[in-house]
């Protein structure tokens, strides 16, 4: 099972782009403070690499900015590359199939004229319909 839940704040305005093929995808990255301090009674801080894609990185590239506090649910990729010296990198990033906007509508800086609320980019579950007792054929 590969499965990562992250809540942090982005460190970074999200980089909207489209494939050759014209599939959208956001990266940004967000920080996490650790549950506990170190030694010196401070509270260490994590970075993580977050990949979007599709309609999620769409609202993602339209609806957050730096500073914004999100909940990111996904997978871990891990890709190598060569960089300009030559030298091998491994890097990892999160690759989120849902992400659930945390910083409250008002403090993002939308106009009320904003037709489209940023309130989420989970996916849809079916609303269920309330029955009473009577109603079931037990």
């Amino acid at each position: 099972m590969n499965k990562v839940i992250l809540v942090g704040n982005l460190t970074r305005d999200p980089e909207l782009t489209e494939t050759s093929t014209g599939i959208a995808v956001c990266r940004f990255a967000i920080a996490v403070s650790r549950d506990y301090a170190n030694a010196e009674g401070t509270r260490e801080t994590d970075f993580f690499n977050i990949t979007v894609w599709r309609g999620r990185a769409e609202n993602c590239g339209k609806y957050l900015k730096k500073g914004n506090k999100v909940a990111i649910v996904g997978s871990l990729q891990t890709r190598s590359y060569e960089d300009k010296d030559g030298i091998k990198r491994n890097v990892t990033d999160v690759v989120a199939s849902e992400v659930e906007f945390l910083t409250p509508k008002n403090a993002q800086g939308f106009d009320a004229e904003d037709s489209e609320p940023a309130v989420s980019t989970r996916r849809e579950r079916p609303q269920l319909e309330a029955i009473d007792d009577n109603q079931l054929p037990f």
